[in-house]
C-alpha cells in the first residue's frame, strides 16, 4: 500500500463516550430512557435471537439499564496517560479527543481553570509521546445551563459557543494546530430533531432547520474567531458520510444533508473531516455486516474520497470502526479500509490521516455499551484494558509504511 511519510495514523475518542462522570445534556436524558431501552431490548430478545450469547455475557448486557448509562464510562479521565501508551505502543503517532464544554463552562460565562489544565495535560502527555492532537471541541453533548435556554435552537447558543471556541483556542494557540469544531452536525440535528433518537427528542422540521442553520453560523463564526487568534490553526468538521446505494428516501436525505453543509462552509474550513463506517444498499444487504448490523463496505470509503476531493481540501478520516466484539472482522475491516485509501492516494486525492474508532470500548450513545468498537477492550467492571488482536494488526499496517 501507498502511503506518505508524514500520514497520521491513530484512534479517535470523545470526552461523553470514555472519560466518565461527566453532568451534561446527554447524562440527564440517559436516566430517563435507560429502563424503556432494555424493556425494549428485551421484547426483541424475546421475539427472536437478536444479539448472539457472546454480546449478553459482557456486562452491562443491551438487556440491563446499566447498558444505557455512561457513568463511569472507561474512566479516560484518570486513566488518559495509561491509554495513550497503549496507544504509542501501538504505533499511533497521532489521536484525535474532544473536550467537554459542561466541563470547561460548568455555568454560563464561568471558565473551570482547573478543568482546562486537564485539558492541557491532556495534550501535553500526546506530546510527549510524539503524538499529535486533533481536538474536538463540540462532540455533541451541551452544558445544563445551555440546555436549558434551548440548546441549538436558540440563536444565542452560537454566541456561547463561538466564545467558548474562542477561550480554548487562546489557551492552546501554541499547542494544538487542528481543530474540530463540530462533529457530524447533519447526523446529530437529524437524530434530535427529526427522529427522536438523541435528546432533546423532538420531531419538529420547522426546528430541525433553525437549529442545522444555528450548527452552520456557530461552526463559520467560530473557525473566523479562532484563525484571528492563530492563523496558523488548521479548521475543520467532520462529517458523517456512508456510501449511499439507496433509493430509501431517508438515505439519500441523510446524503443530501451532509453534502450541502460542506458546500454551504467550503470557504470557511481548511480540511474536510470524514467519519465513515458502512455501505447503506439497496434492498438486501450483500455485504457482510457488524454487530450493529452495518454493512461493510470498504469500497465504498474510495467512492465517497473521490467525491469529496470536489473541495480541493486535504482531506482527514476521522472516524472509521467496527462494531465487533469477538474481534473476528475487525482486523480485516482495517486493513480493507486503508487500501482504499491507498486506493485514493495513488490517484492524487489528498488524504492525510486515519483514525480508527475508538482506541477504547466506549459508550456508544444510544446504543450504550454492548457495541464494542475498541482496538482495546475495556473490562467495565474492573475497568481492565486488554490489547485486541486486530490492533496489533493495524500495527502492522502502520508499520509496514514507516521508512527502513
Amino acid at each position: 500500500m501507498f502511503f506518505q511519510k508524514n500520514f497520521y495514523w491513530g484512534a479517535s475518542t470523545s470526552s461523553h463516550q470514555v472519560e466518565g462522570n461527566n453532568h451534561n445534556d446527554w447524562t440527564e436524558w440517559e436516566k430517563g430512557v435507560a429502563r424503556q431501552k432494555s424493556q425494549l431490548a428485551l421484547a426483541r430478545q424475546m421475539k427472536g435471537n437478536v444479539w448472539p450469547e457472546f454480546i449478553l455475557k459482557n456486562y452491562p448486557s443491551p438487556l440491563e439499564e446499566e447498558n444505557y448509562i455512561s457513568g463511569e464510562t472507561c474512566d479516560h479521565y484518570n486513566r488518559f496517560k495509561e491509554d495513550f501508551d497503549i496507544a504509542k505502543t501501538l504505533g499511533h503517532n497521532a489521536h484525535r479527543f474532544s473536550i467537554e464544554w459542561s466541563r470547561i463552562e460548568p455555568e454560563e460565562g464561568k471558565f473551570d481553570a482547573k478543568e482546562i489544565e486537564h485539558y492541557r495535560e491532556v495534550i501535553r502527555a500526546l506530546r510527549e509521546r510524539e503524538m499529535e492532537p486533533f481536538v474536538t471541541l463540540w462532540h455533541w453533548t451541551l452544558p445544563l445551563w445551555v440546555r436549558d435556554l434551548g440548546g441549538w435552537e436558540n440563536r444565542k447558543t452560537v454566541d456561547y459557543f463561538v466564545r467558548y471556541c474562542r477561550k480554548l483556542a487562546e489557551e492552546f494557540k501554541n499547542e494544538v494546530t487542528f481543530f474540530i469544531t463540530l462533529n457530524e452536525p447533519s447526523l446529530w440535528a437529524s437524530n434530535a430533531y427529526r427522529t427522536g433518537n438523541f435528546p432533546p427528542a423532538k420531531k419538529n422540521l420547522l426546528v430541525f432547520n433553525q437549529v442545522f442553520w444555528n450548527l452552520h453560523r456557530g461552526h463559520a463564526r467560530a473557525y473566523r474567531a479562532m484563525k484571528e487568534i492563530n492563523q496558523n490553526f488548521s479548521v475543520g468538521i467532520t462529517q458523517n458520510t456512508g456510501e449511499i446505494r439507496s433509493s430509501l428516501p431517508l438515505a439519500n436525505f441523510y446524503y443530501h444533508l451532509n453534502t450541502f453543509f460542506l458546500k454551504t462552509i467550503q470557504d470557511v474550513m481548511d480540511f474536510v473531516g470524514l467519519d465513515y463506517y458502512r455501505g447503506v444498499p439497496v434492498g438486501k444487504k450483500t455485504h457482510e455486516t457488524s454487530d450493529l448490523g452495518w454493512e461493510i463496505h470498504p469500497e465504498g470509503l474510495y467512492r465517497v474520497l473521490k467525491r469529496l476531493a470536489r473541495y480541493q481540501k486535504p482531506i482527514f478520516i476521522l472516524e472509521n470502526g467496527i462494531a465487533d466484539a469477538a474481534d473476528t472482522k475487525r482486523a480485516h475491516y482495517i486493513v480493507d479500509h486503508t487500501a482504499q485509501i491507498s486506493r485514493a492516494l495513488v490517484e492524487e486525492i489528498d488524504v492525510r490521516g486515519y483514525f480508527y474508532w475508538s482506541l477504547l470500548d466506549n459508550f456508544e450513545w444510544g446504543d450504550g455499551f454492548w457495541p464494542r468498537f475498541g482496538l482495546v477492550e475495556v473490562d467495565y467492571e474492573t475497568q481492565g484494558r486488554k490489547i485486541r488482536e486486530s490492533a496489533l494488526e493495524y500495527k502492522k499496517v502502520i508499520d509496514s509504511q514507516k521508512p527502513d
